[in-house]
């Protein structure tokens, strides 16, 4: 994670948070030149944590698609109603840990 700015998280909503560039399709499956969103810390950590990156490139690869899905917006309901000064850890998911 580079590039920390502040700003308003797109997957969160959160503002005014330490954004990231997080790449949508990421760049180990071919997404170096795709589009990007600005994300707070603890949300592009915690997609970081529960998908891989194939999962990621071929599936989630837009802010719409991982507001859907159930592991993240779960996620999502929870850290709109922390402060953004809050640090929050991650841990892989069990899924996530089998895939490995």
């Amino acid at each position: 994670m580079k590039n920390k700015s502040m700003g308003r998280c797109e997957l969160c909503a959160r503002e005014p948070v330490h954004t990231t560039i997080h790449h949508l399709t990421p760049k180990e499956v071919g997404g170096t030149f795709l589009p990007t969103a600005e994300l707070c810390i603890p949300c592009h950590k915690q997609i970081h944590s529960l998908y891989t990156n194939e999962e990621l490139g071929v599936r989630l690869n837009t802010i719409e698609e991982l507001r859907k899905d159930e592991k993240i917006s779960k996620f999502i309901k929870w850290i709109r109603k922390q402060p953004p000064s809050r640090l929050v850890k991650t841990k892989k998911s069990n899924e996530r840990k089998k895939k490995r």
